[in-house]
């Protein structure tokens, strides 16, 4: 099988729905936060109702443990503030952007779930390393949606992925789709957050989340996406961020938790 060039990834990424309009200026708030109008944004979340439903269970879940309800998109932002609330509205968008193509070789749920605890966990790790809460949940969660891309966008080619690795046992996804594709999911998920128009920063960060020199947001999400994984071997992990055994159960804890209300409420 001939690999398949990057142009043409980027072209079909370009096939892709776009988000919702209002998810698109949250995003492009995220560099300009000094000139947005808080009551103009909360009446555009609000003429899209699946949308506003979905952000204000997110609100009211135990990702935030609020003591009263969330009644309101302006009261999430007075409460929750424009950053987490921005966070929240992204997460829905881009899970109901990349709709399931007929024969896609990947299990939709498993996929997002995974991407969804990457984001908890990428969300819950980020202060220790010096990072943005919110940019690292929205980064996690976009963290392996190149893979959605090459099996949406080349169904056909992508059924030999879990072939090769059925060879190769010791492969990594990244690896399977290189000797596949010519092309895995960190350039693919590049591509398609430059189309979305994510800030560089999460550009960069889904570009280099597997280098072995990964610092900032990328290592934030590379360590994120290894804790969310299967429970096989994840002591070098912790090892690397240096917590002690009760941090680690407060962690997990809170995390398995939290991952579990998300999904509930974002893929159910």
């Amino acid at each position: 099988m001939s690999p398949v060039a990057l142009e043409e990834v980027v072209r079909r990424v370009h096939d892709l729905p776009s988000l919702p309009a209002v998810v698109a200026e949250l995003l492009s708030s995220m560099e300009d936060v000094d000139d947005i109008d808080l009551n103009y944004l909360a009446g555009r979340l609000a003429l899209d109702q699946a949308l506003t439903a979905k952000t204000l269970r997110l609100a009211n879940s135990s990702f935030y443990g609020m003591p009263s309800k969330v009644i309101s998109i302006p009261q999430a932002m007075s409460v929750l503030g424009l950053h987490s609330v921005r966070t929240l509205v992204t997460a829905c968008g881009v899970i109901g952007a990349v709709p399931k193509a007929p024969g896609t070789p990947l299990d939709f749920d498993a996929f997002w779930r995974h991407a969804i605890a990457t984001a908890v966990w990428a969300r819950a790790l980020a202060r220790h390393l010096r990072q943005s809460p919110d940019a690292a949940f929205t980064t996690g969660l976009l963290h392996n949606l190149g893979t959605l891309v090459l099996a949406t966008r080349f169904p056909e080619e992508y059924a030999a992925v879990p072939l090769w690795r059925k060879v190769h046992q010791d492969a990594s996804l990244a690896e399977a789709e290189l000797a596949v594709f010519g092309v895995d999911h960190t350039e693919a998920g590049r591509a398609l957050a430059a189309h979305w128009k994510f800030p560089l920063a999460i550009q960069d960060a889904i570009s280099q989340q597997h280098r072995a020199d990964a610092t900032g947001l990328a290592l934030a999400v590379g360590l994120a996406h290894l804790l969310a994984g299967p429970a096989d071997d994840k002591e070098s992990t912790w090892a690397t961020l240096a917590f002690d055994d009760e941090q680690r159960r407060q962690l997990t804890e809170h995390c398995t938790l939290t991952v579990n209300d998300m999904c509930q409420i974002l893929i159910n």
